[in-house]
């Protein structure tokens, strides 16, 4: 039997913010919904458009249809790119397949896509500092493969080896924890004292400004509850940053019903935050949850304001049926 505080002890919920939705991923999901609208279905999205197993799912019940390679996309379709990017052989296997592409990568994602291309052409190695196999890791790397070098992570460091240590630059996946990717760039200038940095922080501001949040809450929280999707790079780095800062406990759910009545053993405070792909009506069924066990009283923690909007592709204002079509006959 799961024992709770005393009435003396007042429970609470700490609610992170900003959490949830950031502006790349809004404007991914608004352009598959947009595509569906104008077009019809089946509308095909090249791998997940953002890594939120709700997201997905709704998505599908509208009429999208999700794949893992461009190959799978028969000839004459629409096919959108996720928000983490692709490599610019995708854009070729579509243009083969004569589809009509609609490209959702967050402009941000892009942003390093375009450094990748400038370093390159001006004959840097590029260090890139990711996670091995990740989406946005595995797109960034196409833009420039002969310069790019992955290090995941600080451990990886040791393995780097480069042609000219005095022309030598990081870029790094925008979705990473801030405090590593720093640890990991303090180790790669231990090596490379002229290592260039990018002209500014690749780590995007809703990354920062999640992690912030949860360091604030966690150095009070017993528990923190991120809710988010195991493939979700930002969502599991807000798990280790929350820990990091204190947190007695957390864990990663997709769902209330997934949280185990046994974490709120002799917990006072929980904190609860989002990951940057989570739309809001998932935290709700959290904060339902642990009213429903005594946790009514929520405080909100506030680390930025944000009021940045990304503008929808520029494909969805064109009638990209008929181009595929076009392109089929011709």
């Amino acid at each position: 039997m799961t024992s709770t505080p005393g009435p003396s002890s007042r429970r609470k919920v700490l609610l992170a913010a900003p959490r949830g939705y950031c502006a790349g991923v809004d404007r991914a999901v608004i352009a598959v919904e947009k595509a569906l609208e104008q077009y019809g279905a089946p509308v095909y999205v090249r791998h997940e458009i953002v890594h939120n197993k709700y997201v997905v799912k709704t998505l599908e019940k509208k009429g999208a249809i999700f794949v893992e390679e461009t190959e799978e996309v028969p000839e004459g379709n629409i096919v959108i790119f996720s928000a983490h990017g692709v490599a610019p052989v995708v854009h070729e296997e579509a243009e083969r397949g004569k589809l009509a592409t609609i490209d959702a990568t967050c402009p941000l994602v892009t942003k390093v896509h375009k450094e990748a291309i400038r370093y390159a052409k001006e004959d840097y190695d590029i260090l890139l500092i990711g996670h091995e196999g990740h989406e946005e890791v595995i797109g960034t790397s196409g833009e420039a493969p002969d310069h790019i070098t992955l290090v995941d992570g600080p451990g990886d460091v040791e393995n780097v080896e480069v042609r000219d240590p005095d022309k030598v630059v990081w870029l790094s996946q925008t979705t990473l924890s801030v405090d590593e990717t720093m640890e990991t760039v303090d180790a790669l200038k231990g090596r490379y004292p002229n290592l260039l940095s990018p002209p500014s922080d690749d780590i995007c501001y809703a990354t920062q400004n999640r992690q912030t949040a949860v360091k604030q809450m966690g150095a009070e929280a017993d528990l923190v509850i991120v809710v988010g999707s195991k493939n979700s790079s930002n969502s599991v780095r807000l798990v280790e940053v929350a820990l990091g800062a204190g947190a007695r406990d957390a864990h990663l759910v997709d769902y209330a019903e997934e949280i185990d009545e046994a974490w709120l053993e002799g917990v006072r405070t929980v904190g609860v935050t989002s990951g940057a792909s989570v739309p809001e009506i998932l935290v709700h069924g959290v904060l339902d949850w642990l009213a429903q066990r005594g946790y009514e009283d929520v405080e909100t923690i506030t680390a930025a304001e944000e009021s940045i909007a990304f503008s929808l592709p520029k494909e969805l204002r064109r009638d990209l049926r008929a181009e595929a079509q076009a392109a089929v006959e011709g």
